[in-house]
């Protein structure tokens, strides 16, 4: 069997081309296709006989499983339990050339990524499921980096391949292990250690109100000029809101009150809460209580990280745990707003 060979563009590829090779992998074909890192060989993970394939091709043994190249970050839930920290790896390297070593649902650990490639990512999208892609190469060969390469050893073995010329990174992924207490390096790529440990160790904090344009902003900036004031660079500092549906600009009442603080809050966009953010943030901090549960009911996972502002206030003499919208007030009722999260975020900074 001669294997296939079709040119495909890196950045703009054929719709046709990626289209019959996504058929190629839904019916249980092997697939060589570039990556950013170097050309790998896929199959689809689900279908058990590509798989087995896939093995024998590779010429590996059974105790050294293959990683799951997936189409979306979302896509991680569905083989591992998420966390804070996993987010911010994910947040910061994907896509892109790093595979990162997690517990799996189904049991053992499994390696995940989600590649920067465009072709790659517009293949893995159009066949719809995840896809299980080492590098094309045999074990102890050196992974190709253009798709001759990887016909020197797979050439009859694989029913097609993808050929966008030399793959941009010229290097194998960085693997990182999370199953352990600290992240462990099982394989150097261009990703290194001290990044990684710097990613997890920096802290994130997310505050929450409706516009993002009033409450929010004016917590997240008195923060971060705090933090900055305190030479803290260990501590990520973002804002969003529950019903925000066009970026828009920080309001020139919230603009004016924190310029009267000595903040410029004048580059601020405002953007939606979503389910990246929650997850990697390691505290999220709402104005309200509907805020909270709105947040509760999107992704139940973070509710023990979802916290009202006004919980870190020792001034509530009104008992009130919601700070109120001055949206359409005046500005007295900006300043007054501002010094109820400047108490409360001042506290905040003690603790973190």
């Amino acid at each position: 069997m001669k294997t296939k060979v079709l040119k495909v563009h890196a950045d703009f590829p054929a719709r046709e081309v990626i289209a019959e090779a996504a058929k190629a992998l839904r019916d249980g074909k092997v697939v060589i296709f570039p990556t950013e890192t170097v050309y790998g060989v896929g199959v689809d993970c689900t279908n058990q006989k590509a798989m087995a394939r896939l093995k024998e091709i590779k010429r590996r043994t059974d105790n050294k499983p293959f990683a799951l190249l997936l189409p979306y970050m979302e896509s991680v839930a569905r083989h591992t339990a998420e966390n804070a920290a996993l987010y911010k790896l994910l947040t910061k390297f994907w896509p892109g050339p790093l595979t990162i070593v997690v517990p799996s649902k189904q049991g053992g650990n499994i390696g995940l990524r989600m590649p920067r490639h465009t072709v790659a990512l517009n293949l893995i999208r159009a066949a719809g499921c995840d896809i299980a892609a080492p590098s094309a190469n045999f074990e102890g060969n050196p992974p190709p980096v253009n798709c001759s390469q990887a016909l020197r050893d797979l050439e009859g073995l694989v029913d097609l391949a993808l050929d966008s010329g030399e793959s941009e990174v010229k290097q194998s992924s960085t693997v990182v292990d999370l199953t352990f207490s600290q992240p462990k390096i099982l394989r150097e790529g261009v990703i290194t250690l001290e990044e990684i440990q710097k990613v997890m160790k920096t802290k994130t904090i997310l505050f929450v109100c409706t516009g993002n344009s009033c409450r929010s902003v004016m917590a997240e900036y008195i923060l971060k000029d705090a933090l900055k004031k305190n030479k803290r660079d260990d501590v990520e500092v973002m804002s969003a809101g529950t019903a925000v549906f066009v970026n828009a600009p920080a309001s020139s009442n919230t603009l004016e009150v924190l310029q009267a603080e000595g903040i410029d809050a004048g580059e601020h966009v405002s953007q939606p809460v979503d389910s990246a953010l929650l997850k990697r943030a390691d505290l999220i901090l709402t104005m309200t209580n509907g805020h909270r549960q709105q947040i509760i009911d999107k992704i139940p996972e973070v509710a023990s990280r979802v916290f009202l502002l006004r919980e870190f206030s020792d001034k509530n003499p009104t008992g009130n745990m919601d700070v109120d919208d001055p949206m359409g007030g005046s500005l007295q009722e900006y300043k007054m707003c501002l010094s109820v999260i400047k108490e409360a975020v001042n506290k905040i900074i003690g603790l973190i």
